[in-house]
């Protein structure tokens, strides 16, 4: 159910349910009435008799939740305003899989990958990822989770576009009950310092068109580029990473098509994690 565009979630899940032998059915904002004329109440309660999951990507997180609370179905977030958790878990292959075999990082499913051998609880905690952007839903999903795995995190947001408190209040407990560092900043080059990964988004989500010169104003000096890498101090090896659709803005080309950038494979990501979700909660669960 998807109230909002997408590109990579939608073929992701299309395909990833393919392959495990499913069928997907795509309901967009006007295909069915989704709390416009029928309320989300009545929507779950009746799609959920019929289908065995539902994946909503919608507005307000509120909605989420609401479908949730009375589906009969399990329910996957694939966006909200708050959250983007797909994402992250794409993120965190990709990080996993760089961390695997640097030279030929795409390596899953292949004869030289391991999950036994080299598991993500020995790969990921110790990175340290710097994110130089909106305080938005892929932040806050960062927030969620990265320091919960043992990973630090410098969050660098212009003044007026912080993230929320209660994920703050997450993050920090986290962060000190894994040992990890978590800094909120406004300043780039602070939050890249020593980075392994810079991580940016759009500085202008759908449903925000009309604040967007106002909000280009207030982004200046937020581009990612090699001289904030170097002048902030990034890692040697650091990687670039971006959910996409990305704008010239928010990165320059010079980066985002160099040998720093991991974005198609970050992208590519998407399908084999969401792929993991449905086979976790919808596949497994039917044989139980």
């Amino acid at each position: 159910m998807f109230s909002k565009r997408s590109t990579r979630t939608r073929v992701a899940t299309e395909t990833a349910i393919t392959h495990l032998g499913g069928r997907a059915l795509f309901l967009g904002a006007q295909d069915i009435q989704l709390g416009v004329n029928e309320t989300l109440y009545d929507t779950v309660h009746v799609l959920s008799t019929m289908v065995d999951g539902i994946m909503a990507r919608v507005g307000p997180h509120a909605d989420i939740e609401t479908l949730a609370k009375y589906s009969r179905v399990p329910v996957i977030n694939a966006l909200s305003d708050q959250f983007h958790p797909t994402q992250i878990l794409a993120d965190l292959l990709t990080m996993h899989e760089l961390a695997i075999h640097p030279s030929q990082p795409d390596v899953a499913g292949t004869e030289q990958y391991s999950a036994h051998r080299m598991a993500p609880s020995k790969t990921l905690p110790g990175l340290r990822v710097a994110w130089v952007g909106d305080g938005n839903n892929i932040v806050q999903s960062m927030l969620v989770s990265m320091p919960k795995l043992g990973m630090h995190l410098s969050v660098a947001t212009p003044p007026g576009y912080a993230v929320a408190d209660a994920v703050l209040r997450t993050a920090e407990e986290d962060a000190k009950a894994s040992g990890t560092e978590l800094l909120l900043t406004h300043d780039p080059l602070e939050a890249v310092r020593g980075a392994d990964y810079i991580v940016t988004d759009t500085w202008v989500s759908m449903g925000q068109e009309e604040e967007k010169a106002r909000r280009l104003a207030d982004f200046a000096g937020y581009q990612v580029t090699f001289d904030m890498a170097k002048r902030g101090g990034a890692k040697p090896g650091w990687k670039f990473m971006h959910c996409l659709p990305r704008k010239p803005e928010e990165v320059t080309d010079e980066v985002f098509y160099s040998d720093k950038s991991v974005v198609f494979q970050e992208a590519e990501n998407r399908k084999w994690t969401i792929m993991a979700v449905l086979d976790a909660l919808l596949v497994r669960k039917s044989y139980d």
